[in-house]
Formats: C-alpha cells, structure tokens, sequence
C-alpha cells in the first residue's frame, strides 16, 4: 500500500481483491458508495514502467501507426504496474535475449522497445508498436534465460502476427454492432447484452491466439538457439507458483471465462509437442542459466519500500510507521491502494487509509455514510495499543463486517472484515487485526530492508533444508526456495552449484 492522502470523501474501492474470492469481494463492495472505482481500470494483466533509456533492440519505427498505440497506452500501463524497474544489468540481460529472437523471428526487422516492469506479479506482455514488457517477478520466478526466452518469444509473436491490432478492430466492431442494437431495440441492456456476446466471441478467438503465439514462440526459441522445451517447463512453474501462492488451491476459481489464456495443461503439451521437432528433451538448446544469474543478482523481489512489505503474515510500513498481522494462513496481498488478505471460508480483509480533514471523533466518522448496512448501535469508541480508534458491524446481502478505523496523527487508517453471514470467524479475525496493529518505533521502521534475489553457490554441507533455511519474507521456505530454483521434490544440490535465495 502506497503511502497515500487521499481527500476523495473516504469511499473505499474494492476492485482488485483476491480473485479467488470473488464472492467476498462483491460483499466488501456493498460497503461502499455506488460509483467509486479505481483510477486505473485494470486492463492489463502485467505490471511496470519504461526507463528515459531504456536497453532496447532498436529505436520504435517512426510513423508507424502500431507504435502510434502502443505509444498511446504505454504511459497507462507504465502507471498501473508501479513504474519502471531500472538496473543496468538487468536491462542488459533482457535485452540480450531479445535480440537473440529477434533475429529468427517472423519479422526480423521489428525493433523492440523494452521495459523491465517494476512489479512482483509474474507476467510479460506486448504492445502493437514493438512494446514489449516484462516484471521482475518474472525475472525472480524463472530458472535460466531460455525461460525467460519462452515467455518473451510468446509475446513477440504477437506482435509480429498482429494481434493486438486484430483484437482492438473486432472489439470495435463490436461496440459499433451493440450500438446498433440498443438503438434499433431502444435498450441499453439490449445493447450490454449483445456486447456481452461478442466479448465472448472475441475471447475463443483470442484463446486460438495465444495458441498460435505458444507455436511461433517455441519455434523462435530453438532456432534461436535456446532449450525449446524451455516454454512447458516455465508454463508448469508458473502453474505452480500459482498454486502455491492460493490461499484455497482446491476451490481456487479464478475468472478465466473470457480469459484470452488457454488452460495451462493444454498448453503445456503442445509447448512440449513443438518442442519435440528440434530433438529429445535435454539434448538441445542452451539454457543460459550461468549469464541469467548474472542479471538477476541483487533483483528486488517481493514489494517495494514504497508500498511497504509483507513477511509471512506481518504487513510493515517504514515510511507510514505502522504495523500489523493477519491471521494464520492467510495470504497478503499488498496493493498500491490497499492491503488485501484472503483466508479460509471466504473471509476478505481490506485495509488502506485516508487523510483525516475534519478531525471529527471517530465514532462519527464511521456513522458518516461511507459504511452501507452499518448497524448504529454496534459503534464503539474503544482505545487500540495506545491509539484513538473506533469498530462497528454491518450487514449487506450474504456478508456480515466488522468495521475498525484508527487515527494517528493526520491520517484514517481503516480495516474491513467480511465473513459470510452468520460465521463465528468474524470477531476473532478482527481481532488478530486490532490487536497486533501499533505504531513501529523510529529504528524498527530504520532496519526495513527490501528483499533481493541472491545468487549464491552451494559449499560442502549445504542441502535444501539448510539452504531455504536463510529465506527471508516466507514461512513457507522450503516451498518457496524449491519453485524459484526449479527443484523438484527429489531434487539435491552439490557443490559448485549455483542457486537463489530471498533475502535482504
């Protein structure tokens, strides 16, 4: 969560909650005022910004109308996914293998304009234009640069195929017919009803898309020289972390109807399928792991000073000096206008803060409208960990709340718990929130450090359990360590081995 002063009236946005709790979220919603949405409406699923030099194959071609788009939704994307990320060695390592599929791509006169997103979440993507983008939680996940190599050949692809081109002119044909429809019908629902119709015509046909990429990506990846097996390997790690990162893996839902992304083990096998032309699995292609390592050391990994940090079920803000837990297995999401928390049973959490203009008591602001389905005799004046603060309860639909707003200095800060109704869990998880919350002193908020990639190698003695043992940020060390080196359960290390670790 980003250090904010917001002066918005204190409507809270709900957009952006786990999605494996979608049913939770749409109850947080009921809470707010009709109409608050985010800035930024969240169109692209990848995450980061461009630097005013940023490593790239060549300059964008001039007075192309692709790049005209790519240009015209860059700064767009840039703000949604936490800026730009600028290291050097890093952009450098990108680049590289860029230029590497580059040259056996389709169209080896494109140029490609390269911007290392500064975010944890693991994604690439492209632009019409030859805007190619890609996270450094990408960077942190993958194993070797023929990973790396899989995910960026895939986008390239779409680039060279002129996707995002195709798409953007169906879904203007398809607004334009909806148009149509409304008016002839005088109906606006008529008209969301036919667009709606379209966007799912449009999504089986972005599906055979991202198919049709999977299969140029896999051919760029062995004429350029790398593992062309590289692209199954990183789809079943990502599916992975996937998994490991759900609070709930086996009711885990997420909303792939009109996902443009086929399901993960149909791709995965024609990725290995494709991959099969160039020869046997490890006896072809370079994986590049010695010089990727190279590029990823130091990497910032998780969230940045700016938004502050979550390590294991403790969120800490330096710079707001603040602090507080949630409970045991729950999982943290910390976005830039809230901090997220999912947990078992469908319980949402949802903690951000406002600036505090009126200075009124705390029980009056929780009763000033901003809460629908507050219960007025449920408002207490109550003191937490020395500081002013305030609770309620509410009820909306299917979902009971608990409401607590504390005051520090010129600042709200404001946690909502949702449980669907009726569940004992509601007190209990409010209280793990209101007890642990307190203000850092001056020299914990002084020792936060960021967590990096670490490229370290493994000395005589060293195994998994002593090696994941100097994870820092998880309780899940051993898991975690495994997915970022690509270990399988039976896997060992020996000496001499390179490998990456989470710490400071």
């Amino acid at each position: 969560m980003k250090e904010r002063n917001e002066r918005n009236g204190g409507h809270l946005s709900t957009r952006g909650i786990a999605g494996t709790l979608r049913a939770s979220v749409a109850g947080l919603a009921l809470l707010t005022l009709a109409g608050c949405q985010s800035a930024i409406e969240q169109s692209y699923e990848p995450s980061v910004s461009p630097s005013a030099t940023p490593q790239i194959v060549d300059e964008v071609q001039k007075n192309d109308p692709r790049a005209a788009m790519g240009a015209r939704e860059h700064p767009r994307i840039v703000a949604s996914y936490g800026g730009e990320y600028k290291d050097e060695k890093t952009e450098r390592l990108v680049a590289r293998i860029t230029g590497a599929l580059t040259a056996v791509s389709e169209n080896p006169n494109q140029s490609y304009r390269i911007t290392l997103l500064n975010s944890p979440a693991i994604n690439a993507f492209a632009l019409p234009g030859g805007y190619l983008y890609v996270t450094r939680g990408l960077l942190a996940l993958a194993d070797d640069a023929s990973e790396v190599a899989a995910v960026l050949s895939h986008e390239m692809a779409h680039v060279t195929a002129n996707h995002g081109i195709q798409r953007q002119q169906r879904e203007e044909a398809e607004v334009i017919a909806s148009r149509v429809v409304s008016e002839v019908l005088s109906s606006d629902l008529a008209g969301k009803q036919a667009l709606a119709r379209g966007k799912l015509r449009l999504a089986a046909f972005s599906r055979n898309q991202e198919l049709q990429a999977d299969v140029i990506g896999v051919r760029m990846l062995g004429e350029a020289g790398y593992d062309p097996y590289a692209a199954a390997r990183f789809l079943d790690a990502m599916a992975a972390y996937s998994r490991f990162s759900s609070v709930d893996p086996e009711n885990d839902q997420s909303m792939d109807f009109l996902s443009s992304h086929p399901n993960a083990p149909q791709r995965v096998e024609l990725a290995r399928r494709h991959a099969r032309a160039f020869g046997p699995d490890g006896t072809t292609g370079d994986r590049g792991r010695d010089y990727f390592l190279d590029g990823i050391d130091g990497l910032l990994y998780g969230d940045s000073p700016q938004e502050g940090y979550v390590r294991g079920q403790t969120f800490l803000h330096g710079k707001l000096g603040i602090r507080f837990d949630v409970p045991a297995g729950f999982q943290i999401d910390n976005k830039a206008e809230a901090v997220l928390a999912t947990g078992p049973g469908e319980i949402a959490i949802r903690f951000d803060g406002v600036a505090d203009t009126q200075r009124r008591s705390l029980t009056d602001y929780i009763a000033s409208g901003w809460v629908t389905g507050l219960q007025p005799d449920t408002i207490h004046a109550i003191t937490i960990n020395g500081l002013e603060a305030a609770t309620a309860r509410a009820s909306a639909d299917r979902w009971d709340f608990d409401v607590t707003v504390l005051r520090i200095d010129t600042q709200i800060y404001r946690f909502l718990t949702a449980v669907p109704k009726g569940m004992p869990s509601l007190e209990p998880t409010a209280d793990v929130l209101r007890n642990s919350f307190r203000r850092m002193s001056p020299q914990e908020a002084a020792a936060l450090k960021p967590l990096r990639i670490r490229v370290i190698t493994v000395a005589p003695g060293d195994t998994l359990t002593t090696l994941s043992a100097r994870m820092m940020g998880t309780d899940r060390k051993l898991d975690l360590f495994r997915l970022i080196n690509a270990l399988q359960i039976t896997s060992t290390v020996k000496p001499g081995d390179r490998i990456k670790i989470i710490s400071e």
